[in-house]
């Protein structure tokens, strides 16, 4: 039999099972064995490529990418590869099947590695839709997640217990602050956050505390070396109480693979391929960790994007994908430039402004999807304005069919947001915030969490020393200063003193007390073991005291921090019905601990979205306006000048334009008002870089100035503004434009809404039309001040609250 048309018969089969995919995406897919980096372009499909690749991986092995014959092979085989029908039955795809596979790959094999929990939910969804139950037994996971079952298993052999805690950034801030006092440093030199990220840092390295207490006296800084002293203070409290921060968990982890060749081996034998998604985003020590675990086969697929590597302030090395073919030799790079999410001007607007970066390794995204709309930028007078222009806009798309789904307003900081929802409530546009307060950072839902992790690992001294007094139990802090002290001189836990309290002459007066209560955490241990966990977290409410004490307060707080307090229940509930690996009280704190904000976000909720652009990463929207584009903005200020630091600021932007399917809006204002401050700013630099048969500009300055004048186009043009007199309500005689100034044609909705536009006259029981609500019957009318809070029932979406001067700018009395 002729080897070589038999396996290019064979790859011909399996290429057809592929045949939706595009030629590049194709051969990614097919591409099994060896180091592979995919440089996938934003909205380039690389989740179906990844899907497509494990599935290939399952089904044909090596059988697409390698040049073997089956021993067993006949000429009639041959030929039906060869004849394979355009239309094969069921069982001549099964015998294709079988012809094709090479060593095919059992499902617990294959190791894919995301960043998000919701990224590796949607990753096992897919996987599951495309190969059935064998997806289950696929290790898809985040880094965390996948480090975290890893050291259940193995944990003792790097010093912990298997049943660890996990503590999130408030509890690492805590035991900062209880090592800082411990050495007799002040918080207001030493601030906990600062210190934890240099420690965070120096973990990202894989320097233990000794190396970097070594690296910091070289450095002769005094204030570095007394870090490098709570760093050392901050493990030793961690290991004692049998946890890990987030920077453990994948340090610890290095460390087992590293320090334990019974466990590296078996790694290594059982992670055939493994596939690290958002490789642009890792650090260092997750660099060594997938190093390590694809040491065996050196079967490494890497999917990445260089151009949205935006997490550097995190620790993110770019230079990971820079440098993955010196790093794997014989690697191979495969791009994916078409994009399926974009509109072309959109892609060619992105494309112009990051290819004015030089660390990048270079593509140019590309798209089917015609030519769309032109990318409108928008300057404005000040933050006000930008946020009314932003609210009308987002109407009048409504008004064309849009929903306020569809539409997503991003921004750099934070605090930027603040005009904006302003904007939107006024205009009673409903909206929501990603990286606001979170459900699990609340004061009572952070009280039963601890709770929890305390029965479920009671040497969780921080979570212990929490809630041993909440509610009240008559224990001071003398009290647990007292136990903390016995701990630590005994090396033991604050819970072993606990136990044992009576037998301490120092905790005579308090020793029922003490006692009492670790007979409590020792009975909902037990509790834990026979109880499903819904009815289990109603024991802990109610045994703990804790529900009781807030019904006996009844006030408006405390009942909304009971109503808090049961929805965890929710919770638990909803892990539950996922079906975890792990439906344990254990499993669950697991979760709750690597819970992201990006995870909470509701897609079915008709609201536009406000977040930073770094929340954005990963998401897409019909409609994006991205505010705030001015230099000392976006760019910022530290940014300019410096040559990593403005990279990193171009890919955030190419990030953000790259969101946007069908209309993408970038806005700026001439100033703005940032904690306290007014600044006047010029427009992004980053404007100037797209080409402007890709954009539209409203209101385009005549030239870039190193100063705001005067005598500036922009304000000569503006109503309401005169250089003598300032800014003025638009209408009034202050401010007609100067002589020769020039006019637009049509001012916006936003600068109609002034302090002397007339409000429409409307009574309860009148009907009105809003350009975005529809139709609807007035409920009330309160008058506010020169204002008026209108409630309006509109048919088939309910009862907005609007400003009437706002409204009245998009309603008509019928």
């Amino acid at each position: 039999m002729n080897n070589e048309r038999y396996v290019a018969a064979r790859k011909r089969v399996i290429e057809r099972d592929f045949r939706r995919l595009n030629p590049e995406q194709r051969r990614a897919a097919m591409a099994t064995e060896g180091p592979l980096l995919l440089l996938a372009g934003a909205g380039s499909g690389k989740t179906t490529v990844l899907i497509q690749r494990v599935y290939n991986l399952l089904t044909y092995g090596r059988g697409s990418d390698c040049d073997e014959v089956p021993e067993w092979a006949s000429e009639e085989d041959l030929e039906f590869l060869e004849h394979y029908p355009e239309n094969p039955t069921e069982e001549e795809q099964r015998r294709a099947k079988r012809l094709c596979a090479v060593e095919s790959a059992v499902p617990w094999s294959v190791l894919a590695i995301t960043f998000t929990n919701k990224a590796a939910g949607e990753l096992k969804e897919r996987l599951a839709a495309r190969l059935g139950p064998a997806a289950n037994d696929i290790w898809a996971s985040t880094f965390h997640s996948a480090c975290v079952k890893i050291l259940r298993r193995d944990a003792d052999k790097v010093g912990f217990s298997k049943d660890f805690t996990i503590y999130d950034t408030d509890d690492s801030k805590r035991v900062i602050k209880d090592a800082l006092k411990e050495l007799g440093l002040e918080e207001k030199s030493f601030p906990p956050r600062d210190v934890l990220s240099i420690i965070s840092s120096s973990k990202d390295k894989y320097e233990s505390p000794q190396e970097f207490a070594q690296r910091m006296e070289a450095t002769n800084d005094w204030r570095l070396k007394r870090i490098a002293k709570v760093y050392a203070a901050y493990q030793e409290r961690l290991r004692t109480a049998n946890a890990m921060d987030f920077d453990d968990i994948i340090y610890h982890t290095v460390e087992l693979l590293q320090r334990s060749e019974e466990t590296r081996t078996f790694y290594q034998r059982k992670f055939r391929y493994v596939l690290v998604d958002e490789y642009q985003d890792t650090n260092h020590l997750q660099y060594l960790l997938t190093s390590l675990l694809a040491g065996g086969y050196k079967n490494i697929c890497v999917v990445g994007d260089d151009d949205q590597s935006i997490y550097r302030f995190r620790g993110a090395n770019i230079e990971n994908i820079l440098s993955f073919e010196k790093q794997y030799k014989n690697a191979r790079v495969i791009r994916l430039e078409q994009n399926y999410r974009s509109t072309q001007n959109i892609l060619d607007a992105a494309n112009a402004v990051i290819r004015n970066n030089h660390g990048r390794k270079g593509k140019t995204l590309w798209t089917e999807n015609g030519g769309g709309s032109l990318v409108t930028v928008k300057t404005t007078f000040n933050e006000t304005d930008e946020a009314n222009y932003v609210v009308s806009s987002i109407l009048s798309e409504c008004r064309r069919g849009r929903s306020f789904r569809d539409c997503a307003v991003l921004y750099r900081m934070n605090a930027q947001s603040n005009a904006l929802e302003q904007a939107l409530r006024r205009n009673g546009i409903a909206y929501k915030v990603v990286g606001g307060m979170k459900f699990f950072d609340r004061a009572e839902i952070k009280d039963m969490l601890a709770y929890l992790c305390v029965i479920n690992n009671p040497d969780d001294d921080l979570r212990l020393t929490r809630i041993i007094n909440v509610p009240a139990r008559s224990i001071g802090a003398a009290t647990v200063e007292k136990v903390q002290s016995l701990a630590r001189s005994q090396g033991t836990s604050m819970f072993g003193v606990l136990a044992r309290a009576a037998s301490y002459p120092e905790l005579k007066s308090a020793a029922g007390k003490l006692g009492k209560f670790a007979e409590l955490i020792a009975s909902l241990r037990a509790q834990a073991a026979s109880m499903e966990l819904p009815e289990f977290y109603e024991q802990v409410c109610a045994q703990t005291g804790y529900t009781a004490a807030l019904m006996e307060k009844d006030d408006m707080e405390s009942r909304g921090r009971l109503e808090n307090v049961q929805e965890l229940q929710s919770s638990i509930v909803g892990f539950l019905e996922n079906q975890p690996e792990d439906p344990t009280l254990s499993g669950f704190l697991n979760e709750i601990a690597l819970y992201t904000d990006l995870d909470s976000v509701n897609e079915g909720d008709d609201a536009v979205t406000l977040m930073t652009i770094h929340s954005a990463k990963g998401l897409e929207f019909p409609s994006v306006y991205v505010v705030g584009m001015e230099d000392g903005i976006f760019p910022g200020n530290r940014a300019i000048g410096e040559e990593e630091e403005m990279e990193e600021e171009r890919r955030l932007c190419y990030v953000a334009m790259t969101r946007a399917k069908e209309q993408l809006t970038l806005v700026n204002a001439r100033q703005r008002m940032l904690y306290g401050r007014t600044s006047s700013n010029l427009p992004s630099r980053f404007l100037e870089e797209i080409p402007a048969e890709n954009m539209e500009w409203l209101s385009k300055p005549e030239q870039r100035r190193s100063a705001w004048g005067d005598d500036d186009p922009f304000f000569r043009e503006q109503e309401g503004w005169s250089p003598r007199r300032g800014a003025a309500a638009a209408g009034s005689p202050a401010a007609a434009p100067e002589r020769g100034a020039p006019r637009r044609a049509a001012p916006s909705a936003a600068r109609k809404i002034s302090a002397s536009a007339p409000l429409l006259e409307l009574v309860k029981g009148d009907m009105v039309e809003h350009s975005a609500f529809g139709t609807g019957m007035v409920v009330s009318v309160r008058p506010m001040g020169g204002d008026a809070l209108v409630e309006v029932a509109f048919d088939g979406i309910g009862t907005k609250k609007l400003m009437l001067k706002s409204a009245g700018v998009h309603m008509k009395k019928l």
